[in-house]
């Protein structure tokens, strides 16, 4: 699932792209919203709200989209081919300088803006709010601590206590914060300071689209232990570990250098027996 900066760059393109200007074409190709032709409405402006976008037209309503997996946002030229299949795209917005076409994105809602709380209310304090101030730092932190029998790695995650951070600037904040994913939140030597590093994080890449947590761009240097099972930590040479953290559909994969983090460890998972098929072939679970 996309970072919290990958929406907000987003956002922040869609906005210098359709903001102020009348849509020629207004498309949802979404079975509960085709009827809506947003053609002959002005953009208002798009933001983001953690992993949220909203696109606001001058009639008083927004349009919702949200990634998941494999969502985005295109920008085109009028006439330029698209680079993902039509059939994926779910909305088109175009004006007469630009075309934005929003490719699979699964939630898509239009509601009046004033009630776009129904839909983000329930987040913690965004991290790349460009209203970020001391009051909601303080929020942020109240929210977390309050995690205190949590293992750090999965409340980073929880959009409900600050929203933006997915499992790269999880996995790459625990590293450079020198602590498992798995230790507990009130064994944490200071918790502020998680909040301030994951937001450091996502403001250093908010305005570009490449990803980096060690300063460099270049391919394959990107990332501290992020992506690197098996390969040898960049500070010790120790070979970085991954296992799943978290259950069933939001298990995401941790990764970890045992000796810059040294703390708990996820428990060796249970060697699986063999389980015959009604085929007769052999699957492993």
């Amino acid at each position: 699932m996309p970072e919290g900066d990958t929406v907000f760059l987003a956002g922040k393109r869609l906005h210098a792209a359709l903001a102020g200007k009348l849509l020629l074409r207004g498309e949802l190709r979404h079975p509960r919203w085709a009827e809506h032709d947003l053609a002959g409405l002005i953009v208002t402006g798009v933001a983001s709200v953690g992993k949220h976008l909203f696109t606001r037209f001058d009639d008083g309503t927004s349009l919702h989209s949200h990634f998941r997996m494999d969502g985005s946002w295109h920008l085109y030229r009028p006439g330029m081919r698209w680079r993902r299949p039509e059939y994926e795209a779910r909305a088109v917005l175009a004006n007469e300088d630009r075309v934005a076409v929003g490719f699979a994105l699964h939630d898509l809602e239009l509601l009046p803006t004033d009630d776009e709380d129904r839909l983000v209310g329930h987040l913690g304090p965004d991290l790349l709010d460009p209203a970020w101030d001391a009051g909601l730092a303080a929020e942020a932190l109240r929210r977390f601590t309050s995690r205190a029998d949590h293992e750090v790695g999965l409340v980073l995650l929880e959009q409900r206590v600050m929203a933006g951070v997915g499992n790269l600037y999880k996995t790459e904040a625990c590293f450079l914060l020198g602590v498992s994913p798995w230790t507990k939140v009130r064994d944490l030597p200071d918790p502020e300071e998680v909040i301030t590093l994951s937001r450091k994080l996502l403001l250093a890449n908010a305005d570009r689209p490449e990803q980096t947590t060690t300063g460099s761009t270049r391919m394959g240097e990107a990332h501290w232990v992020f992506e690197r099972g098996g390969r040898e930590c960049r500070r010790c040479g120790t070979r970085i570990r991954t296992a799943d953290q978290g259950d069933g559909i939001y298990a995401r994969i941790a990764y970890w250098c045992p000796r810059c983090q040294p703390g708990p460890t996820p428990a060796p998972a249970p060697r699986q027996g063999r389980r015959r098929s009604g085929s007769g072939a052999t699957r492993r679970y």
